[in-house]
């Protein structure tokens, strides 16, 4: 089944120095994106994360340090990626979690304003998770019957996260499944209902550190403080505002609490 959209959606797959979003480093990315008449446009590239590439991300993917030693940084590349993704929504496996906010990272350090919020974020690992609970290599041998040569390479997991989502439409549109209590039509050929079904929480930063309640307040989602509101905690405790600031916080998320904090004062 070809995918409805109303704006192009680009699939992404990283491949980095680690797993945490806040220190590690895109080593290689790979976009495919696939516009609204369905023609289809790729870029991939490698990049010098200007610093080690662990041994255990090396295991996975088995790039090595000298394999990027030449290659341009993201700062350099910063400008040509936004364009590529400018007005397009985003898709991958476990995207919400990992790549979209770790990419979000990358933007802010290099200095590039992109609002990647104003873009509809497809999931496709919780579809499947919430379905079938697997892998993308099983995944991809579930719903396609083939077996992913090149796991872990940036393009074919990327493509393979694609032909997953298609495949994933064919097999389960009007599928009803009790989804957090309440019976919904989980999977619609439609980037906006496949968005807030491979969604676990409405996040308000990407690292999920803030989320929506029930009544569209932003709460922490961590700590001492998790489930109360954030503006309730920046007026009660003054200094918490600054332990986050100067904490090992991604930086999307010390934006977010920034500008929360900003319109609470205007408002006074």
């Amino acid at each position: 089944m070809n995918l409805n959209l109303k704006n192009p959606i680009v699939f992404l797959d990283l491949e980095t120095t680690g797993i945490d979003i806040v220190n590690d480093r895109i080593i290689e990315f790979a976009f495919l994106k696939i516009h609204v008449d369905g023609r289809e446009e790729e870029l991939e590239m490698r990049i010098n994360p200007e610093k080690k590439i662990s041994n255990e991300a090396i295991q996975v993917h088995h790039i090595t340090n000298e394999d990027v030693a030449e290659c341009p940084t993201f700062k350099e590349k910063a400008k040509d990626i936004a364009r590529f993704i400018e007005g397009c929504d985003l898709a991958g496996f476990n995207s919400n979690r990992f790549d979209i906010p770790l990419l979000s990272e990358e933007f802010l350090r290099a200095g590039v304003d992109i609002d990647l919020r104003k873009r509809k974020f497809v999931d496709v690992q919780t579809i499947f998770h919430k379905m079938e609970k697997r892998t993308l290599a099983a995944a991809y041998k579930m719903y396609c019957n083939e077996s992913l040569e090149n796991a872990h390479a940036a393009m074919a997991d990327t493509r393979a996260t694609y032909e997953v989502l298609k495949a994933q439409l064919d097999r389960y549109e009007n599928t009803e499944v009790e989804d957090n209590g309440k019976t919904v039509v989980p999977v619609k050929n439609d980037i906006k209902a496949l968005s807030e079904f491979s969604c676990y929480d409405r996040n308000v930063d990407f690292a999920g550190r803030i989320i929506y309640n029930k009544d569209d307040v932003p709460v922490f989602n961590f700590g001492k403080n998790k489930g109360r509101p954030v503006t309730e905690v920046l007026e009660e405790q003054p200094g918490y505002y600054g332990w986050m600031i100067g904490g090992d916080f991604p930086l999307y998320t010390k934006k977010v609490l920034t500008q929360i904090r900003l319109g609470e004062k205007m408002k006074k």
